[in-house]
C-alpha cells in the first residue's frame, strides 16, 4: 500500500464516525497498554541496544511513562470530552453557549530517536484520545524500537485508524507531501522548519517539539549537594541525550570548585570511576553523533572527563568551566554528556544572559531566595521549568508539555494534549423565541442608544 492510500484508508475510517466513540478510544488507550505491559521485555532489550539504556531508567523514562499516560487519560476521558458550557452574554439571549471539542482527522506523529518508544505512543495517547487516527513514523536511527513498534502496533491497534511507516528521509518527505489533519514532530529546530515548510502548503497545524540550549542558574543559598545530585541525574541521564537535560550551568566564580566538586563526587557515585563499566550508563545512538560530540573537545579546557570512544559510542560524563562563548559547545544544543558551567557576576547577570539566546525548552533555578525564584518564573521566558530540581515537571502528568519560540510550539500531555489534537468548536444554541427588534434594520437612533446601553 503506498502512503495516500494509507492516508485514505483511515479518513475514511474517521468518516464513519467510529473514533468519536468514548468507548473506542478508550480501548485503544488499553490496547496501547497491553502492547507495552505484554511486550516490557522486548522494549527494554530494543532500547538497550538503540541506546545502551539501562533497563531502570528505560522502565521509569519510557515504558511506565507511557503505562501512566493511559492511566491518566482514561480515568478523565469523559470529562475532558464533555461540552465546555461557557456565560451567554444579555445580546446572544436567549441562548445557551458551550464548546465541543470534536477529533481533527488523521494525524502525522514523527518522532525522536532519543526516547524512541516513548516519544511515539505519548503522543498516541493523546491523539487517540481526542477521537484522531493515526500515521505514526518511528526514528530509523534507533532501528530496534522502530521495528519492534512496526510490528506490535499493527497487533494490538486497530488497524483501520493507526498505522506505522518505517524508513528515514525519502519516506519522511513523501509523507509529508500528504495532506493530514494536524503533524507532530519531535526533533531538531532544522527539521522542524522543513516540516513547517511541507505542512504550510496544506494550511496543516503543527505540534513541533524542539529543543535548545536549556540553562541552569545556582546562586549561593543553594544547596550543594543535593543540587549537584539532581543536575547529575538529569544531564547524565540517557548519557545527555535528553532535550530538557541542563545544557550549561550559570552560576558566580565562587561557587564554581565547589560545584565542580560536588558534580564529580556525584558521578562517582552514580556511575562509578569509570562510567564506560557501569551498566547504569547509556550509549550515544550512534558514530556519527559520537563524533559530533566529541568535537565540541577539541581546544577546551576538561575539567573532569572528556574521554571518549566513537566506535562503542562513548563518551564519559565531562565537565567543561568557562568555555568560549563563541564556541559550538556553547553556541549548539549539546544533547550528549557535556556539562559547560559559566561564571557570572550576579542573578540579573544570570537573567540578561539567558534572555540574549533563544527561548528555551526548559529553564532551572536553583536557589532559597523565594523572590529570585519567582523573577526567574516572571522573567525567563521557556517551555517548562523547574524550581530546585531538573526534568521532573515531565512527571506530573497535568502539567502540559511543549516549547516557545525556537524551541517549539503546541503542547501535549494530559488535558493539554487532548485539547491540542482536539478542535474546540463554539456553539450557540437558541430557541424560536421572537427577537428584539433592535438588532434588525431598519436602524435608527433610539435603536442605536439602546444598543450602545445594553452593551
Amino acid at each position: 500500500m503506498n502512503f495516500s492510500e494509507q492516508l485514505a484508508q483511515h479518513q475514511q475510517f474517521f468518516s464513519s464516525n467510529s473514533t468519536r466513540d468514548l468507548s473506542w478510544r478508550k480501548n485503544q488507550l488499553q490496547q496501547i497498554k497491553r502492547l507495552v505491559i505484554d511486550n516490557e521485555q522486548l522494549f527494554l532489550d530494543a532500547l538497550q541496544a538503540d541506546l545502551g539504556k539501562p533497563a531502570q531508567e528505560a522502565w521509569i523514562t519510557e515504558v511506565s511513562y507511557v503505562t501512566g499516560d493511559v492511566d491518566h487519560v482514561c480515568k478523565r476521558l469523559e470529562r475532558w470530552a464533555k461540552k465546555r458550557p461557557v456565560s451567554t452574554p444579555i445580546t446572544a439571549q436567549p441562548g445557551r453557549s458551550y464548546i465541543h471539542p470534536e477529533p481533527q482527522g488523521t494525524v502525522l506523529i514523527i518522532g525522536a530517536w532519543n526516547y524512541p518508544m516513548q516519544l511515539i505512543l505519548a503522543p498516541l495517547v493523546a491523539v487517540i484520545a481526542a477521537g484522531n487516527c493515526a500515521i505514526v513514523k518511528p526514528s530509523e536511527l534507533a532501528p530496534a524500537t522502530s521495528a519492534l513498534l512496526t510490528k506490535l502496533i499493527p497487533e494490538y491497534l486497530d488497524n483501520k485508524a493507526i498505522s506505522v511507516v518505517e524508513g528515514g528521509v525519502e519516506e519522511t518527505t513523501a509523507l509529508l507531501a500528504l495532506q493530514f489533519d494536524h503533524i507532530m514532530y519531535t526533533g531538531n529546530g532544522q527539521v522542524g522548519r522543513i516540516v513547517m515548510a511541507a505542512a504550510a502548503k496544506h494550511l496543516t497545524p503543527v505540534t513541533l517539539e524542539l529543543g535548545g540550549k536549556s540553562p541552569v542558574y545556582i546562586d549561593e543559598s543553594a544547596d550543594i549537594n543535593i543540587t549537584a545530585q539532581r543536575i547529575a541525574w538529569g544531564k547524565w541521564m540517557n548519557a545527555g541525550q535528553t532535550c530538557i537535560a541542563p545544557d550549561y550551568i550559570i552560576t558566580s566564580k565562587s561557587m564554581i570548585a565547589p560545584l565542580v566538586t560536588a558534580l564529580k563526587k556525584q558521578i562517582n557515585t552514580m556511575f562509578g570511576k569509570d562510567p564506560k563499566q557501569s551498566t547504569s550508563y547509556g550509549r550515544i545512538v550512534n558514530e556519527r553523533h559520537t563524533e559530533r560530540i566529541s568535537s565540541y573537545l577539541s581546544d577546551i579546557a576538561i575539567e573532569f572527563g572528556g574521554e571518549y570512544d566513537i566506535k562503542n559510542r562513548y563518551i564519559a560524563p565531562t565537565i567543561v568551566v568557562n568555555p568560549p562563548l563563541d564556541s559550538a559547545l556553547m553556541t549548539d544544543e549539546i544533547f550528549g554528556a557535556i556539562l559547560p558551567i559559566i561564571a557570572i557576576e550576579d542573578f540579573d547577570s544570570a537573567k540578561a544572559f539567558v534572555k540574549a539566546r533563544d527561548k528555551p525548552l526548559s529553564a532551572y533555578i536553583f536557589s532559597k531566595n523565594k523572590a529570585q525564584c519567582q523573577a526567574w518564573v516572571n522573567e525567563i521566558s521557556s517551555g517548562s521549568q523547574c524550581i530546585n530540581d531538573v526534568i521532573m515537571f515531565n512527571a506530573v502528568p497535568d502539567l502540559p508539555f511543549g516549547g516557545t519560540g525556537p524551541s517549539g510550539m503546541g503542547q501535549y500531555s494530559g488535558k493539554a494534549g487532548f485539547d491540542n489534537f482536539s478542535h474546540l468548536k463554539s456553539v450557540l444554541s437558541r430557541p424560536f423565541i421572537k427577537d428584539l427588534p433592535v438588532r434588525f434594520a431598519p436602524y435608527s437612533k433610539m435603536k442605536f442608544k439602546f444598543l450602545r446601553w445594553i452593551r
